[in-house]
């Protein structure tokens, strides 16, 4: 019995230290994990927030950069970049090729658009709610963007 547990135990080591660390493809790829909160009271100037977590992958390791921002926020409504976060320079494992992870950023609210022209901005008891959608993507150092992503619907209270 003793020398079963031996092999069996040496048989675990050499298999475990044969896996190969996992291969991503160089163009990151992120995926959706969640929001803190799906409803924001609109405003310009940081009074609500939400927090959105998703995962990445980059198969050359080449993700953060101390002097550019890669990461991309649009609103949907508007389809335009709205906000911008930098990712810092990331290192690799010893021997890994690839990196991955989770990045959580904290987005501020904005304004509700109304579709009958009021300005943005203002209470509306006519238009008391307003639908979010970020689209998020990121990019490398080589320049490869990544997949776009969407968060759920964001309510955003006008009042």
């Amino acid at each position: 019995m003793k020398h079963f547990l031996t092999i069996f135990i040496l048989t675990v080591i050499v298999q475990w230290s044969c896996l190969k660390a996992p291969e991503y493809p160089i163009e990151p790829i992120i995926n959706f994990v969640g929001l803190t909160s799906e409803v924001m009271k609109q405003g310009a100037f940081n009074s609500d927030s939400t927090i959105i977590t998703f995962s990445f992958t980059d198969g050359d390791g080449d993700l953060g950069d101390n002097d550019s921002v890669n990461i991309f926020l649009t609103d949907e409504r508007i389809d335009t970049i709205t906000t911008s976060f930098k990712i810092p320079l990331l290192s690799q494992s010893a021997g890994a090729k690839g990196i991955s992870g989770e990045i959580a950023i904290k987005v501020y609210t904005t304004c509700c658009l109304f579709p009958n022209g009021q300005t943005p901005c203002t209470p509306s008891s006519q238009y008391p709610v307003d639908s979010l959608v970020y689209g998020i993507y990121i990019i490398d150092r080589g320049q490869h963007m990544s997949n776009i992503i969407y968060t759920p619907a964001i309510k955003l209270l006008c009042q």
